[in-house]
């Protein structure tokens, strides 16, 4: 047998790794729609996991599934906008049905690494995804970019929660709408969830 562990392995054994130790709780959402949250959302910024680290274009997708299961795709372009596009299909668990907002994100079986709904906005529009580990960190929004207000305050935001803000990263977002439905537009070669597809500059 190989030692080599496969790729797509890799993002669920270092989330849950990193997950073993016991910080202080973070801050959830304290009531998430789950139907308003589903959809479409561009990654705005992050603190990368080792796949997202050359990430652009960064896309996260949600479904919900008639056994209450979120499914979900998150995709990107590697190395920059013309980049080979990558897409992994986690499966969302929902641990805590009272607040939807503590999530199990499951790459492989049985491991559900820690997602957590920190803050969604009043419109469904932007929001925070984090960890208790504070050593990932997702903002994301239904559109390519935020205000530089709106980015200040994400910043403020998780800083409060005890994360570093020196390690976010602004994922770079291009994109030219040739055509459009509700959710936003899409890569040149990635079908979104509503079925709406771009191209890119």
């Amino acid at each position: 047998m190989s030692s080599m562990m496969p790729s797509f392995f890799m993002p669920a054994l270092l989330l849950a790794l990193a997950a073993c130790s016991s910080p202080p709780p973070i801050r959830t959402a304290t009531a998430v729609d789950l139907e308003r949250f589903m959809g479409d959302w561009y990654v705005i910024a992050n603190i990368p996991t080792f796949i997202e680290t050359t990430a652009y274009n960064a896309m996260e997708s949600y479904r919900l599934a008639e056994d209450g299961t979120v499914a979900t795709t998150f995709s990107f372009r590697d190395g920059g906008f013309e980049g080979a596009r990558k897409t992994y299909h986690p499966t969302g668990y929902i641990i805590d049905t009272q607040s939807n907002a503590v999530w199990g994100m499951q790459f492989i079986w049985p491991i559900k690494a820690d997602y957590r709904i920190v803050f969604v906005d009043e419109s469904y529009s932007q929001t925070v995804i984090g960890r208790t580990a504070r050593d990932y960190v997702w903002l994301m929004a239904r559109t390519p970019e935020i205000s530089d207000p709106d980015y200040q305050r994400f910043l403020t935001l998780i800083a409060g929660e005890g994360y570093d803000v020196s390690r976010v990263r602004k994922v770079p977002q291009r994109w030219n709408q040739r055509q459009c439905c509700p959710a936003g537009p899409y890569d040149s070669d990635v079908t979104g969830m509503d079925g709406g597809v771009t191209e890119i500059i």
